[in-house]
């Protein structure tokens, strides 16, 4: 079964596809959690599913349970609602945060971020990059390409601008011939060298957006093929990775750590694929 898990203001939201309806089942807890900031969420919904069958409202025939993995990576039965529902249910919890829940719930899969995000968890299907080509510049393009793809007129293609975020310059992009090319060649043998390559790769920054989503899916295919290993990104905090990004071109010891720490062997599992896509568009939520 495909999963996801979205984020509401830092707050997860787990989700889970139902294939024969083709629409999303959400966990009540985790909306309960996201809107009420509840201290126990998951009180807070039985008390209020008690309430609504006291009053005979019709939603809670709605709700199904299904199987989500929890924090502790155990899967435990989890009351559910189709996404058609949950407005209705979101207008049963009182709090000054159910409007701007639904203006996220119902738009954010209409925006380039959204549309964007449908297209990279369909990459594991795709089979897009051949052994051969993984960790060259071609394979980061085709990666880029296939996400941003009818979004961005640039899709897949090296900036010809220079850029900067934050206060920080990205390589020019007049040496980009020499740069690139220094990378691509950059050894990918053990650990420390393929977290090398990635640092150097993120601070070229050869797109002009879209960056770290599409270099986070390339680190990885050269985890796998080297390690036999990839990032749960799950693991890894959004606050402590991108402070760990932004020191990493003078010190890569704290983007080193995180990621030592959330590799796994579990490769051929689509559920950390669909999980590390959410995690790897999270951390660029209001970033």
């Amino acid at each position: 079964m495909k999963t996801s898990i979205r984020f509401f203001n830092d707050r997860e939201v787990r989700a889970v596809w139902d294939e024969e309806n083709s629409k999303w089942w959400f966990s009540a807890v985790d909306i309960v959690a996201a809107i009420t900031e509840s201290p126990n969420p998951r009180k807070y919904w039985s008390v209020l599913k008690t309430r609504l069958k006291q009053n005979e409202s019709e939603l809670t025939s709605f709700c199904s349970q299904l199987k989500l993995t929890a924090a502790d990576g155990k899967k435990y039965t989890t009351d559910c609602f189709l996404q058609d529902k949950i407005t209705d249910l979101v207008k049963a919890i009182p709090s000054k945060n159910s409007n701007a829940f639904l203006d996220w719930f119902t738009y954010s899969d209409n925006t380039i971020d959204g549309k964007s995000k449908k297209k990279a968890y369909t990459f594991w299907d795709s089979n897009l990059i051949g052994e051969t080509e993984v960790g060259s510049i071609k394979a980061l393009q085709k990666i880029h390409a296939y996400i941003f793809g009818g979004l961005y007129d640039f899709a897949g293609q090296i900036r010809t601008k220079n850029i900067s975020k934050g206060g920080f310059t990205f390589a020019p992009c007049q040496y980009f011939a020499t740069t690139l090319s220094v990378i691509e060649r950059m050894p990918e043998t053990t650990f420390d060298e393929i977290v090398d390559k990635y640092v150097e790769m993120n601070v070229t920054h050869p797109f002009m957006e879209g960056n770290g989503r599409s270099t986070r899916i390339w680190l990885d295919l050269i985890f796998k093929r080297s390690l036999k290993k990839c990032v749960d990104w799950s693991k890894i905090n959004k606050n402590d990775y991108l402070q760990a990004m932004i020191v990493s071109h003078t010190d890569s010891s704290k983007i080193r750590a995180l990621l030592k720490q959330a590799l796994t062997d579990k490769i051929n599992d689509r559920e950390i694929f669909m999980k590390g896509i959410d995690y790897s568009y999270y951390y660029e939520e209001n970033n």
